[in-house]
Formats: C-alpha cells, structure tokens, sequence
C-alpha cells in the first residue's frame, strides 16, 4: 500500500466526491452560523444543519467538506493517551434527498480500497441490528462475507440527538494488525483495543423521531458520512496515533526541539508534548477565524487551551515565548488545505504572542499562590481546595479553573467547584454594574469606592433631556460630604438622571443641575461600581446638599452630535461586514461630539475602492430615512432576530435592540437619532491599523463633515492665493511648478557635475600601478553620492583599464566613498565590494558590494587621506 500525507488523503478525499457529482466546499469557519446549540463547529456534519433541516436549500444536493472541528469534551484525558485530542480535521460527503445507502456504501468501499488502497481483507464493516438493507448491500453488492459484517446495537450504530432526524449507521474498521492489539483470544472488532480502527461511519438519515421512541419514515432520505482525516492517516500511514503521522508529526517534533528533549523516552513529559502538540493546533486555527481570547464562550476555550499549552511547557523546561514559534509550524503544515493560515499567518502569531505574554507575567505569582493554598490543605488535613481561592486564581492571576484543577489533581487534591461557580456569579453581576470605569480586583481606592453598596442611580434619558430628581451622594475629590459649596469640585449622585454614562464606547453626557440658588456644571457623567452613575463636574453658584430636589438638563446639541455619530457606527459596521465579509467584528468604538472611532477585525489595509464603497453605503442609508427602533427584549430573542452582538460581552436578561430599518440590528445600551436622515451626511476621516488583525475608522457626521469642508475649502483658498491663481486653476498651476522644478533640478545636476569636474581638475596625472593594475585614487571636494558616480564613470573612461577610488565629505561626520574596477582589472582580482569595505572602516563606515562597484559611507571625514594612502595597500594585497 501507497503511503499518503494528510494533504494528499485530504485532497484525494475531495476530488473523489467530485467526480461523484458533489459540490466541494471550502471548511466552515469554527464559529457556529446562527447556531447556538454550540460554541465551537464540533462535526462535518453541524455547519450544514440548516440543509438537513430544509431551513435551507444547499447549493447543490451532493456535497463534499473537509471540516476543522475543536471537541474539548474529552480535554481532560488529551495528552495522558495518545488517542485523544481537541482538534481534527472530519472529512465527509453529504447527500441532501438525493442518493442513498447503496451508492454511499460503494463510495466509501471504492475510496478505501482503490483510491487509497487499503487491504480488502482488513475491512470489517458494521450495520445496525435491525438494518438488514445496508447488510445486503455490503453482503451482496460489495461482497464481503457475512460473518464479516458486524450487526450491533442502537448505542454503536444509531444516530440519534434528541427529537428530530435521525438513522442508523454503517462504520468501517480496519484491522491494524496483532501489533496494536490487546492480544485477547476474543479480540475482534469493537474491541477497545487500538488494533480494529473506525475509519468511516455513514450515517443513513431516514426517520424522524419525535423523542419518545416513535420513528417515522422521512420523505427526502439524507446521507451524513464521517471520517477523521488524521485517523485515516494513522491507518495509511501504520503509525501508532495521531501524534505520528506527517503534519502533527511535525509540530511534535518542534516541540521536542524546543524543550530540548525526546518523544516516549519519559512518560511524564511525554504527556506535555502531546497536549501542546494538540493545543497549538487548536489556538492556531480558533486565532484565524477571528476567535479572540477571553473569559467567556469561545474565548475562553481559547484561552484555556492556550494557557494549559504555555504551562506544560514550563513543564517541559522551554524557557520564554514558544507558542508563537509552534504555531509557524502548524501553518505551515496545514496551509495547503486552509491558505487562511498562511494569510492571517502575522495576526495569529500576534495574536498568540499577545495572550502568552499577558499569561507569562502572572503565571509564576499564580503558582506560588497556589503552592502556599496547597501547604495550607494540607495543614487543615483536607483535599479540596475553597471555590473563592479557585476564582482569586482565576480572576488575579489568569488561571482557569480547569488548569487549576490539572495542577491540584497532580498532587491528589480537587476544586470545590460549585464554590467557584458561585463566586464567578458575583463578579459578573458586579463588572456588568460598573463596566467601563472600574475593575473587580485590583481597582486604585477611590471616593467612589467609599459609598454604600446599596445605592443606586437609574438612567431615564432615552427620551427626555432634561429631568427632576433627589440627591443622594455628594463627594469632594477625595471624600464623601455632606455639601458641596461654589468653586468646589465634586461628583453628584441622584436617584434617577437623564444625563448618560460614559459607557460602550459612548462619552457621558454634560450639562447642568441646578436648584433655585445653585447650580451645578457637569463636565462628565461616569459609571460606577455598583449601578451607580456619577455627574462630576464643579458648583458654580450656590450650597448643593444631600436630599435637595434638583432639575437636570442635557447639553442638547452636544448629545443631539454624539447620536449622529454613534447611530452612524451602527450603519458603518454593516456596511464594512457587507464589503469586506462577516469576519468582521467591532473591536472597539469611541463616540463623542466631535467624531467617531471604529476599530474592528480586518486583515488588511482597505483599499480607497473599498472606503469609498463603505461610505456610499452609509450615506445611502443615512439618505434612505431609516427609522430607528429601539426595543427590549430576551438575550435569547434578540439572538434569534438575529442582533449583532459585542463579541465577550456580557449581556443581562433584558438587552436593548437597536433597529435601523431592516439594514442595521444591533444590542446597544447607548442613545441613537430616532431617523437615520437626522445623521444628515457621513464622512471618513482616516483608515488605519492599530494592532494585528484591527483596523480603525475614524469618520465625521453632520456639522462635523460641514465643518471639515469648510476648514478644507480656506486651505485650498489659501493655497491658491500662495500660487498666484484660482482654486480652480489650482492643479494645473502645480503641475506647472512640478515641470519648473523638474527643468531645474536637471539643470542643476548638469552644473554640479561641471562644478565637481571643475573642482577635481586634472587628476590623470595622480595615476599609480599597484603590480601592473592602474590606480587613481581621489579626494573629490564636497560631492554626493549621485555625483560621485558620474564622475567615476567618467575617470574610469579616461583610465580605460584598471580602479578608480573615490572620496568626498558634504561634512565633518558625513563621507562617501565610491570604488569602480573594470572588468580587465577584476581578471587580476581587483574587487570593489572588498576593497570599499576594507576602506570604509578608515572613515568610521560600512559597505560593499558588486566586484565591478561598490559604495560606502562614514562618519569621520578626518580619515579621508588615510582612505587614499591606504587604497594602493589593499589593491595590492588583491592582485595575485
């Protein structure tokens, strides 16, 4: 049997099913579309739900994947066998109504013993019990014996998932051989021994179960085939697990090189070896679909995975950074089925040495902790570590609960982790209260920290600007108090306001509050811990005092500018997921007055094609008076509205729907224009990248594009009055200037190079024969580097045959050296890139270059003489 890698097993896969009429489509992202029974794509078979479910038609009805998967479900165990790990590659051909179980059968039998040519009389297949069609078809049609085709039950050849469709399964094993066997008399398959290998399971989708134990027959019957293309590749390969063959093999291998050690000679490392070997692979292809680490859903699979890698390779002994060094190797090897990899190659490797480097600096503080929680156990005679030292772990020092977990079970102890869940609880309540002004652990004490927990502030400003309420915190800037009086300045918290919170990207309101006597100037409107909203700002007039009813007014038109501009981020953001694709993910955003700033997910810098495009959509939008509606409702039904959502946030219950038309939807807690024809026109500022994979907008709306162009218009008033013309006349007359100055730097060459003939004079005479080569060596005053090489052109031309050096300083600290050899000179070993470099180093300078001229510079322009004394030695020592 032919050996195959796995890129030729994942192309001779594809290309087979195409020649079978199926449509092969490229590998779903690892993000679930509007799916959200799963974090992660666990299956060929899941991101093309929809086609099963008839929600939607596919493309063709014969379709063919290779399908990155991530399962952490068995993470527990990766690493200490060699069978387990959480990303695989599931290759698979899907029939939508179309054909059945004779020809899915006489595929997978074709390219298991033709194709790929596997031994015939190692093949067992299996069918369900009861599936008497499918034995008849491997008994009859394909040939194998009966009492080689394995009949078993609804646990082992039964697909099933709750109410639904559902069918039974025919698998293929293949018999590896007594050297991978238990060497039981009854082993055969089914065993769970490594020597009978599952390497194809159809699954013949034919009923419909309603999840009571009736079946009924469906009418469009469907095909779901899977086959583990790394498992496949065991098997070609007659290697012992995953972690041997080609490509994985590869990463195993670096990983080794790394820590300086070797693969099954140590039980212990070997364990690290293979969890990093998998893990890499996982966060490597999570980075290039746009998964970003952090503490909830995917991120946090992320980071778990990530982080366990980092912590065995300290295990292993490599020193600093390496996952970003492993991941080259992960590209590298996969990017023949995924060029995403090799195209998002700068920003993976960022974006895993980021998220390293932040684990890096706590990991050491985390562990000591974590040894001391250990001595204290057992101190106390007890195994199981509280659920608040967990999250102080978790929530301090970057240790999710499951390498925590790892570490402890190691040493014979465990997590109370119920006690973890119940302190994580808390801090989500508590960071959603104060997000965006304050931290749960390791804030900087501050006044605000020092008011009662019990108080709380309720924004009531959707709709109105200005509002009546009661004082219920004062606080200087260092204290809580009882009064604050005129000219100080303080924070005011009152039961209900209409002034928003600095929050989401949205700058907090200003504007006034005010009794009778006093009044209050509101500078800026902050969140605090605790649903607590701040209005700090300076008394102008007057005694404001805890319990007084005071009127609150917005700052209309500064809040009437930030809804124009935040309402237009809501329009950008589609508009750049229309144009540039859905990976695209709102990375940040800052709202104010003045602009608006849009950072996002997005590999490349937009071309102004694409600005443009960007920009004629929002403003066709903004033309198109799109009413904006805003309504509360479930997390739950928002998501199926489908609502955009900040990636890693945190959302309650209850969220906000902010609708503009049937073109933008959104969950936003901040304040919008109520028609997107208020925004009146939209106006990109700047396009830039601020970090790996982020790009930025920064735009104008409204009075601010009025503003910009009128401030654009007296420049260009002021640069045509400077050129003597109209602003109209404006290009031309600079075209003009161009040509002019074009005339007269070319004039001026031709002068310089008269002048530096001038200046040399007649050197010919200065011509010295180094054993038979001719040398004119030359100090030339104040000349550049071009005209340094005119002129050695032409000194080379009056010398004929030999080397011209030449020297020159446009200062003390600036030396140019020039060497020209001809190609008679260059027969007797003369060579300029040598003989320049060696020169150089009398001038305090560096070059070279080609045999026939080279260049360099210096800083010394004293050690010019030495330069041509030296040049007839340095010659010499070149001509044989």
């Amino acid at each position: 049997m032919q050996v195959y890698g796995v890129n030729e097993l994942r192309k001779m896969f594809l290309e087979f099913f195409e020649s079978k009429g199926h449509l092969a489509l490229k590998s779903f992202s690892l993000i679930p579309h509007n799916d959200n029974s799963l974090l992660l794509i666990n299956s060929g078979m899941a991101p093309l739900k929809p086609y099963f479910t008839g929600q939607e038609i596919p493309p063709r009805n014969r379709v063919t994947t290779c399908q990155k998967c991530i399962r952490t479900g068995d993470i527990e165990n990766v690493g200490k066998t060699a069978r387990h790990g959480t990303f695989f590659e599931m290759l698979g051909n899907f029939s939508f109504g179309d054909y059945f179980k004779q020809e899915a059968i006489a595929w997978s039998w074709e390219f298991l013993t033709v194709v790929v040519g596997l031994d015939k009389n190692r093949l067992y297949p299996s069918v369900y019990q009861e599936d008497d069609e499918a034995f008849e078809i491997w008994n009859k049609e394909i040939g194998i014996p009966a009492d080689q085709i394995f009949r078993f039950g609804k646990a082992d050849n039964f697909w099933e998932h709750g109410a639904g469709p559902c069918g039974p399964c025919s698998e293929i094993y293949y018999d590896r051989g007594e050297k991978y066997g238990c060497g039981k008399p009854e082993c055969t398959v089914g065993c769970d021994c490594d020597r009978y290998i599952e390497v194809w399971n159809n699954v013949f989708t034919q009923f419909n179960s309603d999840g009571k134990g009736n079946y009924t027959e469906l009418e469009n019957k469907n095909i779901d085939t899977g086959m583990g293309l790394e498992r496949l590749a065991t098997v070609v390969q007659d290697v012992s697990s995953i972690f041997d063959i080609d490509t994985i093999k590869a990463t195993r291998d670096k990983v080794c090189s790394l820590a300086k050690v070797e693969y099954q000679t140590d039980a212990k490392k070997d364990i690290s070896i293979r969890l990093i070997t998998d893990h890499i692979r996982s966060v490597t292809f999570m980075a290039s679909d746009g998964i970003i680490p952090s503490n909830e859903g995917r991120g946090y699979v992320f980071r778990r995975l990530l982080r366990r890698g980092a912590r065995h390779g300290r295990l292993l002994g490599i020193q600093g950074r390496f996952l970003a060094e492993l991941s080259k190797v992960v590209i590298n090897e996969s990017k023949d089925g995924y060029p995403e990899l090799e195209d998002k190659k700068e920003y993976i490797l960022k974006l895993l040495t980021i998220e390293e480097e932040k684990f890096n600096k706590t990991i050491d503080q985390g562990l000591s902790i974590l040894t001391d929680m250990e001595k204290e156990l057992e101190n106390k005679n007890s195994k199981v570590l509280a659920g608040e030292d967990a999250f102080k772990l978790y929530d301090t020092y970057g240790f999710p609960v499951d390498l925590t977990k790892e570490i402890l079970e190691e040493k014979g102890f465990e997590v109370d982790e119920s006690g973890f869940k119940k302190a994580m609880e808390v801090q989500r309540v508590t960071a959603r209260a104060a997000r965006g002004t304050t931290n749960y652990m390791g804030a900087e004490e501050t006044v605000y920290q020092q008011i009662e927990a019990g108080i709380t502030s309720k924004f009531i400003g959707y709709d109105k600007l200005s509002c009546e309420s009661t004082i219920i915190v004062l606080t200087s800037e260092t204290e809580l108090t009882d009064e604050l009086i005129a000219g100080q300045k303080g924070t005011i918290l009152v039961e209900e306001t209409c002034l928003y919170a600095t929050m989401g990207g949205q700058a907090g309101d200003t504007g006034f509050i005010v009794t009778t006597d006093a009044e209050f100037e509101v500078e800026d409107t902050i969140k605090l811990q605790g649903g607590k909203i701040g209005h700090v700002g300076t008394v102008t007039k007057g005694i404001f005092k805890i319990k007084d009813k005071v009127q609150l007014q917005v700052n209309a038109a500064q809040r009437a500018a930030i809804c124009k501009n935040h309402s237009a981020t809501h329009l950008l953001q589609k508009a750049l997921r229309s144009i540039l694709g859905t990976h695209v993910e709102q990375a940040g955003s800052m709202v104010n007055e003045d602009r608006l700033r849009f950072d996002f997910t997005h590999f490349s810098a937009l071309t102004q094609e694409e600005i443009m495009k960007v920009e004629a959509m929002v403003n066709e939008q903004i033309a198109n008076n799109l009413p904006v509606n805003t309504r509360v409702m479930s997390i739950e039904d928002a998501k199926k509205e489908g609502a955009m959502a900040l990636f890693g946030e945190k959302y309650a219950n209850d969220v906000r729907v902010v609708a503009m038309g049937d073109f933008s939807k959104e969950l936003c807690g901040g304040t919008h224009v109520n028609n997107t024809g208020v925004i009146s026109v939209f106006k990109i500022l700047s396009e830039a990248g601020i970090a790996a994979g982020v790009r930025r907008i920064e735009a104008l709306t409204g009075n601010g594009v009025l503003s910009y162009y009128k401030e654009l218009e007296q420049e260009l008033h002021s640069a045509a009055k400077a050129a003597k013309t109209e602003p109209m006349q404006l290009t031309v007359r600079i075209e003009g200037f161009l040509e002019e100055m074009k005339a007269l730097k070319s004039e001026n060459e031709k002068l310089k190079s008269k002048l530096a003939n001038n200046s040399l004079g007649d050197v010919m005479n200065q011509v010295a024969i180094i054993k038979g080569v001719k040398l004119l060596a030359v100090k030339v005053p104040e000349v550049d580097m071009n005209e340094l090489r005119n002129l050695g052109d032409q000194l080379k031309d009056k010398l004929g045959e030999g080397v011209v050096v030449l020297a020159s300083s446009t200062a003390p600290d600036k030396v140019n050296l020039l060497v020209v050899v001809t190609e008679g000179a260059m027969k007797q070993g003369a060579h300029a890139g040598n003989l320049v470099k060696e020169l150089a180093t009398l001038v305090g300078g560096g070059g070279g270059g080609r045999p026939n001229m080279a260049q360099a510079g210096g800083k010394n322009a004293a050690g010019i003489d030495a330069v041509i004394e030296k040049a007839k030695d340095v010659l010499g020592d070149q001509i044989k």
